[in-house]
């Protein structure tokens, strides 16, 4: 049992380079950011909601009551600050938590007035896994002034390891909730099907935007058996990836096409996901400056 704790120790706190947690932590609070600009507006509107509508979810749990307009407006710009912070690395010991911080609070409080947007929860982890370590001892501000770049070190692998975890947990936690709901009968009957040919006509129903590929595929019963065993399969064998460089990269190109499927058939968008930033930790990024740098001739 010490033999395989050491193991799982070394692993986990495996060498990395600064130059890929910061990397992913320019990714990841890149798009964290541009989703709070994005979204500033309608993040704000819960304010002019009447009071009766909020019921408090996660950590919005503390209130009682809601917040005033003018509260809701400055938290708003409070973790559109600290993600600039996050982002261009500046006093990221404190920017880091405190983004960190601010953006599960805000998302969550949005989401105590009506439905639960879980596509923001993977990215609202990842962006806290990353405020917790050093990932701004390269390419930021805060190193600029430390001097020369760090060797590769354990604290800087650590961080990714744990993203990583996050994301297969979050996708085995799925994969677990269809097998608790429904059994194999998920993949063995037409339980996906009639989840296609129902969120597009309630979509239909209620004018909002609906995928006509999937109306149209619902036709055909024959090729949902598959996909959803498919779909069972990867998130069932997410964990692997954890533990095999090449299983991980089958895993991100299976879950990749998993959330493009879903935007095709229901017209629901997984953005975070489908642009790829959701599984940048378990690449080398920091070896894609390589590929770019043109090679010298060797002598004649």
């Amino acid at each position: 049992m010490r033999r395989l704790l050491d193991r799982l120790d070394r692993a986990f706190f495996a060498e990395a380079p600064a130059e890929r947690l910061a990397i992913v932590r320019l990714l990841v609070g890149g798009f964290a950011l541009v989703y709070l600009c994005v979204r500033a507006v309608h993040l704000q509107r819960v304010g002019h909601l009447p009071p009766e509508s909020f019921r408090p979810v996660g950590v919005i749990s503390v209130l009682s009551a809601p917040l005033p307009l003018w509260a809701v407006r400055g938290l708003i710009g409070a973790a559109i600050a600290a993600g600039a912070a996050f982002v261009a690395g500046y006093r990221f010991r404190i920017a880091g938590p405190l983004f960190g911080a601010l953006l599960l609070w805000v998302l969550s409080y949005r989401n105590s007035w009506g439905m639960v947007f879980h596509t923001e929860n993977l990215l609202v982890l990842h962006v806290i896994a990353l405020s917790l370590g050093a990932a701004a001892d390269a390419y930021s501000l805060d190193a600029r002034r430390a001097g020369a770049p760090p060797a590769p070190d354990g604290r800087y692998g650590w961080p990714l390891r744990l993203l990583c975890a996050i994301t297969v947990t979050s996708y085995f936690i799925a994969g677990i909730t269809k097998l608790r709901n429904s059994g194999l009968d998920w993949a063995m009957s037409d339980i996906l099907r009639n989840y296609v040919a129902y969120d597009n006509v309630r979509k239909i129903a209620l004018g909002d935007t609906h995928s006509p590929l999937g109306g149209a595929l619902v036709r055909y019963p024959f090729l949902f058996p598959p996909l959803a065993l498919a779909s069972l399969a990867m998130e069932l064998g997410a964990p692997l990836a954890l533990f095999s460089r090449r299983v991980a990269v089958v895993f991100c190109s299976a879950a990749w096409l998993f959330h493009l499927g879903v935007l095709l058939t229901m017209a629901i968008l997984f953005p975070y996901p489908l642009l790829g930033i959701a599984f940048a930790g378990f690449f080398e990024l920091e070896k894609m400056r390589d590929l770019r740098r043109p090679r010298r001739a060797g002598p004649a």
